[in-house]
C-alpha cells in the first residue's frame, strides 16, 4: 500500500512539474510569436526564428517572403546572409589553424603582411588583437568617396587601406574598437597558410563536420539561387532590394559572407559545444572576455575571439541581470539582420535571421531573454 501511495505521489509531482513547464513554455512562445507577428507581414520581407532548450525545439516559426518578386515564403530552411555572425566562422578558422600548429594568435600580423608602409605598426598588432577588436588599426577605407569600387571590392581590397596607416588609434590591447576590415585580414591569413580559398577551408573544416550542408559563403558573385534577398523601405514606402551589388563592402566576405538558415546555425552552435571541429580548451578561450594586460578602458572587456559575452545588452530596469553567461553575436548587412544567442549552462540556443532592414532586432532579443528570466528558464 505504501509503495502504491508513493507511486501516486511521484506521478502527481511529475504531472504538476510538466504542467508548470508547459505553462512557462507557452508564455514564452506566445509572447515571442506576438512580437514577430506584429513586426512582419505575410507578403513582405520577414524572417525565421528558432528557440531551443534541452535538445528540444520549443519555438520555430517563419514570417514573410524571401523574395518579393516570386512571393516565395520564408521557412526554417531559408538561407539568409548572417552579417557579422560570419566573423565567428573566420575566428574559428584561425583557431583551427593554431590547433594544427600552423600559426599562433600571439604572432604579429607583420609575419603575414610584410607590405605595411610602417613595419613597426604591423609588428605591434597580434592576431589575438584582430580577433578581439582590440588592434587599434584605423579603418581607412574611403567608402563614401569610392562607392562604386567598394561595391565589388573583396577581402584583399578592403584590408589594403589599413596597410597604409601611419599610426594606431590606440596601442593594441588597450581598448575595444569594432573592426570589419580586421576580419578581411584574418580571412586572408587563412588563405595564405592553407594555399586555398578561405571559403573552402571553412566549408571543409566547419560546415561539413557540423552538418551545414546547405550553408554558403560569398565568393565573388552573390549566391544566385537558393537564398533570400534583403530589403529596405524607401521614402515612398516601397521595398527596395539591398544586398549584393547594391551595398558597398558586401563582397568582402571575411566580415560578413556566411549564408545560413536557423536550423543550420543551431547545428553550428551544437558542433561548437560538442567540440566537433575545435578543442574544448580553445573553444572556452574564444568564448570568454579577452583581457589584455595593458587594458586601459574604464569598461571591462566583453568580447572574446569574435564572440560577445555577458548579459549587459539584454537587461532592463525590470530585469537588471539575467544571472547567466550569455554568448552571442549579431549581424547586419544590407537588408539583412541576424542574431545567434547561446546560454550553454541552461542548454538554450536562440537564433533569428531576417531579410528586412532594421528588423527590431533588439526588441526581439531583449524582450525574449527577459521573458525567459521571468518564466524561470534561467534559474
Amino acid at each position: 500500500m505504501k509503495k502504491l501511495l508513493f507511486a501516486i505521489l511521484l506521478l502527481t509531482i511529475i504531472s504538476c512539474s510538466n504542467n508548470n513547464t508547459n505553462s512557462q513554455n507557452e508564455s514564452v512562445t506566445k509572447k515571442l510569436d506576438s512580437i514577430l507577428s506584429n513586426t512582419f507581414k505575410i507578403n513582405e520581407p520577414g524572417g525565421s526564428v528558432l528557440l531551443k532548450k534541452n535538445n528540444e525545439i520549443v519555438f520555430m516559426k517563419s514570417y514573410g517572403v524571401e523574395d518579393i518578386k516570386t512571393g516565395k515564403k520564408i521557412t526554417e530552411n531559408t538561407i539568409f546572409n548572417t552579417g557579422s555572425i560570419s566573423k565567428t566562422f573566420v575566428s574559428n578558422g584561425i583557431l583551427i589553424l593554431q590547433e594544427q600548429g600552423k600559426l599562433s594568435i600571439e604572432d604579429s600580423i607583420y609575419k603575414y603582411f610584410k607590405d605595411f608602409d610602417h613595419k613597426e605598426i604591423a609588428q605591434k598588432v597580434k592576431i589575438k588583437h584582430m580577433l578581439s577588436h582590440t588592434s587599434g588599426l584605423p579603418d581607412l577605407r574611403n567608402v563614401r568617396d569610392n562607392y562604386e569600387f567598394f561595391i565589388t571590392a573583396k577581402d584583399t581590397a578592403n584590408f589594403e587601406p589599413l596597410k597604409r596607416t601611419d599610426s594606431l588609434n590606440f596601442e593594441s590591447g588597450e581598448k575595444f574598437q569594432y573592426s570589419n576590415p580586421s576580419y578581411n585580414g584574418l580571412a586572408l591569413i587563412i588563405e595564405g597558410l592553407t594555399e586555398k580559398k578561405w571559403q573552402d577551408f571553412i566549408k571543409e573544416n566547419i560546415f561539413h563536420p557540423s552538418g551545414m550542408e546547405n550553408s554558403k559563403i560569398t565568393d565573388g558573385p552573390h549566391p544566385e539561387t537558393g537564398v533570400a534577398h534583403g530589403y529596405y523601405k524607401d521614402e515612398n514606402g516601397k521595398y527596395v532590394e539591398i544586398d549584393y551589388g547594391e551595398v558597398p563592402t558586401f563582397a568582402a566576405s571575411g566580415n560578413g559572407g556566411i549564408w545560413s538558415s536557423v536550423l543550420e546555425l543551431v547545428k553550428y552552435e551544437e558542433a561548437i559545444q560538442k567540440n566537433i571541429f575545435l578543442s574544448k580548451e580553445l573553444t572556452n578561450e574564444s568564448r570568454k572576455p579577452f583581457y589584455p594586460k595593458n587594458w586601459s578602458d574604464s569598461v571591462a572587456p566583453q568580447v572574446g575571439y569574435s564572440w560577445f559575452t555577458g548579459d549587459k545588452r539584454f537587461v532592463s530596469k525590470k530585469t537588471p541581470s539575467l544571472n547567466v553567461d550569455v554568448i552571442y553575436h549579431t549581424g547586419s548587412q544590407g537588408g539583412f539582420t541576424a542574431f545567434l544567442i547561446s546560454i550553454p549552462e541552461k542548454d538554450i540556443v536562440f537564433v533569428g535571421l531576417f531579410n528586412k532592414y532594421r528588423s527590431k532586432l533588439n526588441d526581439i532579443m531583449n524582450t525574449t531573454l527577459q521573458n525567459l528570466k521571468e518564466n524561470n528558464w534561467l534559474d
